[in-house]
């Protein structure tokens, strides 16, 4: 027989936002005893409810005696330090424990029936205005809703992190869509994947060979393989991973998938699937750049020997011969990739191009794909730069400002770090550039590819179709870093110089045991680095790591260094995760309406648990809803990928046979160019001497190349 326990929840020891697991302190009902431990699952609490439990006393080997409950169902607090306590914990937005304090003392026991009947009243507490007044009238309501979408959710064995979401796009109507077709929310709310609606179709009764499980699976299938960069599957392929993925007979999914077709969910062509967006931008890609090589610049520049030897005397140098190829071919194309190493002059190049076009009188415009990468160039030309989507004028919910009905105003656009560019924004990009504007992409294409779908400059270098310059002498400044030295040994597949006696900026620390890697890194972050070097520990330095997981992975290194490096109080906690003023966070997803984009790292300036939101300072200041703070992670260590565009003071990266699936060559070479003063790689030689030697990239699916030789 179940036991029942009633009481009021003092504190919530643990919640875990996917499964709603929840762990807490109780007063049970009628007794000053000593507070109870209860656990089980439980949609949003807040300390201050009052909770009936159904379940069953145990005894935890290691926690002692818990009431462990299998259902539960809430009522509101009856006394007025409960409902001071209950409206004082976060629970609606308007509301902390001050304002709570105030209304308490005013309304006494009737508070939640004054807000709950006559909200209006509020007005008469003293302080309250009636733009507070109607935040909390919104919050109560939506919070009334946002419990009924959580227990629907709970009841159907799903998570409780989204249930803010799920009401914020759909309202009051939310559960009657969810029962609906549950496939929606992975179309329509970003975090809940294909997986979270399929567990609620099943649960609702939907047939597993149902048409319409069919085609989301297949969606859900292509939808994976973008975020691993491809940007389509052969169809065999797909057909394979959606019968894995669905555990269906595989005779039902050339059905699903010619469905599926003609609806316009996805894009056939000849062996190749795509998700239209993919397969228009991939399309729109090679139609533009065909169109601009097709047409003709304005502005001849004549005798360029004599140009060229009026920048070396203008900016006082010498250029190398590899060096004047790329100027000439800047001169004579409508279109040119221009890529190298670190050392290799880039940046000495493109400001000459610049300054050879200004000379003509041509408008030359310069932009980046991150805001950090724009902000460098900016520095190093003197010049404007923007984000492309800063420069193409994204405005949200209506798209790029700039396209080919309202194209650029430019004579030249140079764009830098174009191996960061995926295939949707470099569509978006090259459908703006008029017909008779000079295009040149600057990039390292031995980087990572972009973390978006598609390996665009590469495809485009592979082509054939646009003249390539590669630059390839390292100049004797640069030959004086071992940080630019060892980029270009372990591109080459060369050992990189370890020793640290005659180091100066490249240092190697061999340890194999994971725990004490991570100490190390804390300590160079914390202490030794700080120290020697005088560098601000979360400003000028960065940790980057090859992988998410595991004991040197970022999501426990970030856990480390946060305690270590920002010891103000946590004012808030999300899952597992704990946000304090003054934080390094990264925003992990592009938020157009925010203007901030995946891999910006900004710090946490202000948080406010009263109004229930998070102001961070990238370049500008941003305001975050809690309920949209999974778009933030912190960025004490973030993944290699996450990096790119950006430069950092000082890197440091562990490197154990732990990551072994992911040492990858082009990871390593990524992470060290990151870095513009100090390179400190811990770890173990094995390791090192494992991504040295793997050169294998892991191949996307694209079909640009092909696109751009036909």
């Amino acid at each position: 027989m179940p036991e029942y326990l009633e009481g009021t929840i003092e504190r919530i020891t643990y919640q875990s936002e996917e499964t709603g697991y929840t762990v807490a302190r109780l007063q049970p009902k009628g007794r000053r005893q000593e507070l109870v431990t209860v656990v089980g699952q439980m949609a949003s609490i807040s300390p201050g409810e009052s909770v009936r439990l159904e379940g069953f006393w145990v005894n935890h080997p290691q926690y002692g005696r818990q009431f462990k409950f299998t259902k539960y169902t809430t009522v509101y607090p009856v006394t007025v330090e409960g409902i001071c306590r209950y409206l004082g914990s976060g629970l609606i937005k308007g509301i902390g424990p001050v304002t709570a304090g105030r209304i308490v003392r005013h309304f006494g026991i009737k508070t939640l029936e004054i807000i709950e009947k006559n909200p209006d009243r509020l007005i008469e507490v003293p302080g309250m205005g009636p733009k507070r007044v109607e935040i909390i009238r919104r919050g109560w309501k939506a919070q009334k809703h946002i419990k009924e979408v959580m227990l629907f959710l709970q009841s159907h064995e799903v998570s409780t992190a989204y249930a803010v979401k799920i009401y914020k796009q759909y309202g009051d109507e939310a559960i009657s869509i969810v029962r609906e077709n549950p496939y929606r929310l992975e179309r329509d709310i970003w975090g809940i994947g294909f997986l979270t609606a399929d567990r609620i179709a099943q649960s609702l009764g939907i047939e597993e060979d149902s048409p319409e499980r069919i085609k989301a699976g297949i969606r859900y299938v292509l939808n994976q393989a973008t975020e691993d960069g491809h940007v389509f599957l052969p169809r065999e392929e797909l057909l394979r991973a959606t019968e894995e993925a669905l555990k269906v007979d595989p005779s039902l999914l050339p059905r699903g998938l010619e469905k599926l077709t003609k609806e316009e969910g996805v894009v056939v062509e000849d062996d190749r699937v795509y998700l239209p967006p993919f397969y228009l931008a991939e399309v729109g890609i090679a139609r533009s750049l065909h169109r601009l090589l097709s047409s003709s610049s304005p502005y001849e520049i004549e005798d360029i020997e004599r140009q060229i030897s009026h920048l070396e005397r203008r900016f006082g140098i010498r250029y190398e011969e590899s060096q004047k190829e790329a100027i000439r071919t800047a001169a004579e194309s409508k279109v040119m990739v221009l890529t190298g190493g670190p050392g290799t002059g880039k940046t000495t190049i493109t400001k000459g191009i610049i300054r050879l076009f200004e000379d003509r009188g041509m408008q030359v415009l310069l932009c980046s794909p991150t805001g950090r990468a724009a902000k460098r160039l900016s520095e190093v030309t003197g010049r404007e730069a923007k984000t492309i989507h800063r420069m193409l004028g994204y405005k949200p919910d209506e798209g790029f400002e700039r396209n080919q009905d309202n194209p650029l105003r430019a004579d030249a656009l140079i764009v830098d770090e174009s191996s960061m560019i995926d295939t949707i924004l470099m569509h978006n990009l090259l459908k703006a550039i008029p017909d008779h504007t000079k295009l040149i992409l600057v990039g390292d294409v031995d980087q990572l590819p972009s973390v978006g779908a598609g390996n665009v400059l590469r495809d485009i270098i592979d082509s054939g179709l646009v003249p390539v310059v590669r630059l390839t002498h390292i100049f004797r400044q640069a030959r004086e870093s071992h940080i630019v030295v060892n980029a270009h040994r372990i591109n080459q597949g060369k050992f990189p110089y370890i020793d640290n006696r005659k180091a100066r900026d490249f240092f190697f620390v061999e340890e194999k045991d994971p725990e004490r890697i991570v100490q190390l890194i804390r300590e160079l972050c914390a202490e030794r680095l700080p120290r020697r070097y005088g560098y601000d520990p979360i400003e000028d330095i960065q940790v980057l790591c090859p992988m998410y997981k595991g004991q040197t992975g970022a999501i426990h290194l970030n856990r480390v260094l946060q305690e270590s490096l920002n010891p103000a109080p946590s004012l808030w906690r999300r899952g597992e995760t704990e946000y304090k003023i003054g934080d390094k966070v990264m925003q992990i997803r592009n938020n157009y309406e925010k203007g901030v984009f995946n891999g910006d790292i900004g710090r946490i300036l202000a948080i406010d648990p009263e109004e229930q939101t998070v102001e961070v300072l990238f370049d500008e200041p941003v305001i975050y809803d809690f309920g949209e703070l999974d778009e933030l992670a912190l960025a004490y260590a973030v993944s290699v990928h996450k990096a790119q565009g950006s430069e950092y003071k000082a890197v440091i990266m562990p490197l154990t046979t732990q990551h072994y699936m992911l040492l990858q060559r082009n990871l390593l070479y990524t992470a060290i160019t990151r870095a513009k003063e100090l390179v400190v790689l811990i770890g173990t030689k094995k390791a090192l001497g494992i991504v040295v030697r793997n050169a294998k990239i892991a191949q996307r699916y694209t079909a640009l190349s092909e696109k751009l030789r036909h």
